[in-house]
């Protein structure tokens, strides 16, 4: 089962999946099977060896990897089995966002203006960074691994993504003005210099800007509920819920604007994105009027 299983990786990596975990999990199947006998991907070995998770969401996790290569394998070799994928009955949960006003929004770029320089451009560097993250919905680690020759007049070019695909994001005028503004002041750079960097010139790190801006939730004056604590990957989903709220009405133009925002936004696929119509009261009101409006009625919400 290894060599087949090396097979396997090898196709899904020349496609752009890592498959750094998927690795680990097959072969520590093969050789569960292996102590059993089994040259064979067999439902109840799957089981069993998915079992062995500590928790219901792992158990899932480990099923769930052998049932995607049982299916790749079984196209031309039928002696593989493929086990039921939702045995555990695990069902994901993704937690809830925390939609930012634009009010709040405009204070946390205000308190970030505010923050001690401490030697190089900090205050004017975060401020640039959460307005751009507000204005573009780019995942903090796309943001933080732009160089100046990632800019240009069409955009920003965001290269080997969260899913390895690269894309360009093209930014409003005042977005791009307020980039320039930033980029002016910290002064030229060589193509492979980043964008936001620290007081030594390096880029600035995942944890540091965390860190700050956890801060400067609690100075913008943020009140949090306990269920929704900001985050600042919550920029991101703030911008995705008020492009869906802006969307153009009509079944085939909103289908339009939602391929377009995954697309923007790097998904992988579009179910991501539709997962935001629940994000907001006010999207689920909208989607439970066209519903009420296709049942009474009869005819196309």
């Amino acid at each position: 089962m290894l060599k087949t299983i090396e097979t396997y990786l090898a196709l899904r990596r020349a496609t752009g999946f890592a498959m750094s975990n998927a690795e680990y999990l097959l072969k520590s199947f093969a050789g569960f099977a292996a102590e059993r006998g089994q040259a064979y991907v067999q439902t109840q070995t799957a089981i069993d060896w998915a079992a062995l998770g500590p928790s219901i969401a792992q158990r899932d996790a480990r099923l769930k990897a052998i049932c995607r290569f049982a299916r790749h394998i079984r196209v031309e070799d039928v002696r593989h089995e493929l086990p039921p994928g939702n045995h555990f009955g695990a069902r994901k949960r993704r937690r809830p966002p925390y939609i930012y006003s634009g009010t709040e929004i405009t204070r946390l770029i205000e308190a970030a203006g505010r923050l001690r320089p401490q030697g190089w451009l900090r205050p004017l560097t975060y401020a640039t960074l959460i307005a751009l993250l507000a204005a573009t919905g780019l995942r903090i680690s796309e943001a933080l691994k732009l160089t100046f020759a990632d800019i240009s007049s069409d955009g920003l070019l965001i290269r080997e993504t969260k899913f390895r695909k690269t894309r360009l994001v093209p930014l409003h005028d005042t977005a791009a003005a307020g980039l320039q503004r930033y980029l002016q002041r910290r002064g030229p750079g060589s193509d492979d210099d980043p964008v936001f960097a620290d007081a030594h010139g390096q880029p600035l790190r995942y944890i540091t800007v965390k860190g700050t801006f956890d801060r400067l939730v609690g100075k913008a004056g943020t009140r949090p509920s306990s269920a929704r604590r900001p985050r600042l990957h919550d920029l991101r989903h703030t911008f995705a819920v008020r492009a869906l709220q802006d969307s153009p009405t009509g079944r085939d133009r909103c289908g339009a604007h939602m391929v377009a925002l995954a697309t923007y936004m790097g998904h992988a696929n579009i179910y991501a994105t539709y997962w935001y119509l629940e994000a907001t009261a006010d999207l689920v009101r909208d989607i439970a009027m066209a519903g009420d409006a296709f049942m009474s009625e009869g005819k196309r919400a």
